[in-house]
Parts: structure tokens; sequence; C-alpha cells
């Protein structure tokens, strides 16, 4: 009887060992693909982020070209329309 109940213990040992043992391992696999999708999402938002920053930098670029080019085609209404603002801010700053 004593022999059964050690046998018994032993089993009973060796199968929470195994339990503890595949857990961990299931722990460790779910960190790891955890770990995957953050640094893949990570690496996507910096992607998408590079991206809208050249997009904006390009917008700026043309926006800075078109308003040279009518600068230059039409230098007294740009300076007309400088002197509109100017008043417009000046006359919104007075109140």
């Amino acid at each position: 009887m004593k022999n059964d109940i050690s046998a018994l213990t032993d089993q009973i040992t060796d199968a929470i060992n195994a339990f503890a043992g595949r857990a961990g391992k299931q722990a460790r696999s779910g960190y790891r693909d955890a770990r995957a999708n953050v640094d893949s999402a990570v690496d996507d938002m910096s992607e998408r982020g590079g991206a809208m920053m050249d997009a904006a930098y390009d917008a700026a670029s043309s926006l800075e070209e078109s308003l040279e080019d009518v600068i230059t085609q039409r230098p007294l209404m740009t300076v007309g329309i400088a002197l509109g603002i100017g008043f417009l801010i000046g006359a919104a700053w007075r109140r």
C-alpha cells in the first residue's frame, strides 16, 4: 500500500511538472507572438508616419512652388493681397 501511494505521488508530481512545462512553453510562445505583433505594429506605424511626412513635405514644396510662380507672374497683385491681409489682421488685432 505504501509503495502504491508513493508511485501515485510520483505520477501526480510528474503530471504537475509536465503541465507546468507545457504551460511555461505556451506562455513563452504567447509572449513571443505578442512581441512579434507589437514589433510589426510599430514598424507599420513607423512606415506610415514616414509616408505621411513625405506627403506633407511634397505638399509644402508644391505650395511653395505655386506661391513662387504666382508672385513671379503677378507681383503687384501679390503686394496688394499682402497689404489687404495685413490691414485685416491689424483691424482684428485692435478689437
